[in-house]
């Protein structure tokens, strides 16, 4: 029952996914491939790697390691990137786990018809793509996601989901554009996307929408149907915004259930409402928000009673992980599990998809749901380019049974 797996990417963030893959039970072999030799050997000379990890599993192209024999790829390389190679990767017989998001490119019409690909190379391949969005296993979304299988919202009214994260905050984005572009694949990206800019496609932070639209998707299980938005361009001439249409962007949708969600993307903003990437989900029956669960116990027309909240931690509203997986990434030093980055959804993602490849079950965040999250943040951003024009949102369907 146990998965080979191929690491492809290993710069700042696939690194930060490496030991996860490496340890978990159900992997017994570890590849690994970048085209910079250097972050391949800081894995390939660690003696705790010796176990899963042979020499002549070093790759240093795609095409290299698309012609191995493993079981399944993770690819964490650039965004520009994870659609191309996932469908390569596909179609030589290889599952693939790709990093958020799907795909990030100035043209939204050009997002749309990758989506279309995918979903076209999963059903043509037969193989399962998942992608590794991280909202989806925050501990807040797995709580909501139980209390909607008890139907413990009630009927879902409105929710809303944000992702705010200034240019300039901890984690600079100037320095991860810089960083990105300074690689191999960077330099490369740097001459494709003049093209781009010739002919006038401005991008914005609709097109990286996973973050904010997967928590109240994932929860109410509903898909948008129409949107409107609107955007706010950069007025001191910053020249990280000189190839966006706007810094900040604000979307409504019309859902599938009735409800209405409303989305931020903001990347020029002096702070934030609540935590910088969240979201909350308002029902008749039951509400979240800010680690709060309330409820107000109706059932039927004038039979609600007082309203009751329950404040709530990170470790109530995750769900437990199987014990051997606990015990493979269980930190010593620290006396707790290991969970990784992105309020602890690292150890879920890495656990599902390698879970699922080796039981041969449809990952979670499969194509279908994963085209879903892309399709807001690309209608959003062609809403907020003809001044908040109403439009259609595409959809794929539900995932074949």
């Amino acid at each position: 029952m146990s998965i080979s797996i191929g690491l492809v990417g290993l710069g700042s963030f696939g690194s930060a996914f490496a030991d996860l893959f490496k340890s978990h039970p159900l992997v017994s072999r570890v590849a690994l491939c970048d085209r910079e030799p250097e972050r391949v050997r800081k894995f390939a000379e660690r003696d705790d790697w010796k176990d899963k990890f042979h020499p002549r599993d070093a790759y240093p192209s795609l095409d290299a390691i698309c012609e191995s024999d493993l079981d399944a790829l993770v690819i964490i390389t650039q965004p520009w990137l994870h659609a191309p190679q996932c469908i390569q990767a596909m179609q030589s017989g290889k599952h693939v786990y790709s990093a958020v998001p799907l795909i990030c490119l100035p043209d939204a019409d050009e997002i749309l018809d990758w989506c279309d690909k995918l979903v076209e190379t999963c059903r043509r391949t037969g193989m399962h793509y998942m992608l590794g969005e991280t909202t989806y296993y925050r501990p807040e979304a797995m709580f909501c996601r139980r209390k909607a299988s008890e139907s413990a919202f009630g009927d879902f009214i409105y929710a809303e989901g944000e992702y705010f994260h200034d240019v300039d905050n901890s984690t600079s984005l100037r320095g991860v554009q810089a960083s990105r572009e300074a690689s191999a694949s960077g330099r490369e990206w740097v001459e494709r996307k003049e093209n781009y800019r010739q002919r006038g496609a401005l991008s914005g932070p609709m097109h990286y929408p996973t973050h904010s639209v997967s928590g109240p998707v994932c929860v109410m299980n509903a898909h948008a149907l129409k949107a409107t938005a609107y955007g706010f361009r950069n007025r001191n001439s910053d020249p990280f915004f000189a190839e966006s249409a706007f810094s900040n962007e604000t979307a409504l949708f019309e859902m599938s259930n009735g409800a209405t969600v409303r989305i931020c993307e903001f990347r020029e903003v002096a702070g934030s409402i609540a935590a910088s990437e969240t979201f909350r989900i308002l029902g008749t029956r039951g509400s979240y928000m800010e680690n709060q669960w309330k409820e107000n116990f109706r059932t039927a027309p004038n039979s609600a009673k007082p309203l009751k909240t329950t404040r709530l931690t990170p470790e109530q509203m995750r769900d437990p992980l199987p014990r051997d997986v606990e015990k493979a990434w269980y930190d010593t030093s620290r006396e707790s599990v290991a969970y990784g980055g992105h309020g602890g959804s690292h150890a879920y993602l890495v656990h599902e998809f390698v879970d699922a490849i080796a039981h041969g079950r449809r990952p979670s965040i499969h194509i279908w749901e994963a085209v879903r999250y892309m399709a807001m943040g690309a209608t959003a951003h062609k809403s907020a380019l003809r001044d908040g024009e109403r439009l259609s949102v595409p959809d794929w369907g539900d995932a074949p049974a």
